[in-house]
């Protein structure tokens, strides 16, 4: 299971939210570059990145740090939020991005997921971020009357390399993931499944690895830079289990 740490981009600050709350957001690094390869130096082998701005925008806000991320490591690195036509796929691709997340457009406009996961096999994810098992759009602002399941199976055979799934009211409070959640949409689709929102402990981790399916891996921000999480503790866990 991978661990991806977070690097939620504001302002061009590396920051976490509570709940998805712009205004309720904590500033980490004021470098997101430096924040990246502190990551890549303990060992982690991705990066999961998010420009926050641009999930409200509904355009690309962080480019800046984005791309002085891509610069300074060597791992791959996943980004959501503002993503929204193929243009700007196209160029995330380009500029060495392993793999863009469609959240907003896999609710509004499906077919531009499916053109874009066969334009760039494997480098397609969908971003599915849920409140009480209801899919939420543009950064979490607009709820709408998708239910996660059908929107992830509606993907099965679209090619898409995986799903991040987040349970919001988790993000960032600190008070461990959805598993029960994570583990049946898990069982409910083909597609690898990436755990989102609250993983905040060890045993988070340990729970999500041994919750009786197999999932990609796990995302964590906020315990990461609190030190709730050891993070080369935590690679060594689930790096010991893989195969």
């Amino acid at each position: 299971m991978i661990l991806y740490p977070a690097i939620d981009l504001k302002d061009g600050q590396a920051v976490r939210l509570l709940r998805g709350e712009m205004d309720k957001a904590t500033v980490f690094n004021e470098d997101p570059a430096a924040q990246a390869r502190a990551f890549v130096e303990a060992g982690c082998e991705w990066l999961h990145l998010v420009d926050l701005n641009g999930a409200f925008a509904g355009e690309p806000v962080n480019a800046a740090p984005v791309e002085a991320i891509l610069k300074a490591c060597d791992v791959p690195a996943q980004l959501g939020g503002g993503i929204r036509d193929m243009a700007t796929i196209e160029t995330w691709i380009g500029k060495g991005l392993a793999r863009v997340i469609l959240g907003t457009v896999a609710v509004e406009n499906p077919d531009l997921v499916r053109e874009a996961a066969r334009e760039f096999p494997g480098k397609v994810a969908v971003g599915i971020d849920a409140r009480n098992g209801m899919v939420a759009t543009k950064g979490w602002a607009e709820e709408t009357d998708v239910q996660v399941t059908d929107l992830a199976r509606s993907f099965e055979d679209a090619g898409v390399a995986a799903i991040i799934y987040t349970d919001i009211n988790r993000d960032g409070a600190m008070q461990g993931p959805n598993i029960d959640a994570t583990a049946a949409l898990a069982r409910a689709v083909s597609i690898p499944v990436i755990a989102s929102g609250g993983v905040s402990s060890l045993d988070d981790l340990i729970a999500l690895r041994d919750c009786g399916v197999d999932l990609n891996g796990a995302i964590s921000g906020r315990a990461l830079y609190d030190g709730a999480i050891d993070l080369a503790e935590a690679l060594a866990v689930l790096g010991a289990h893989d195969g």
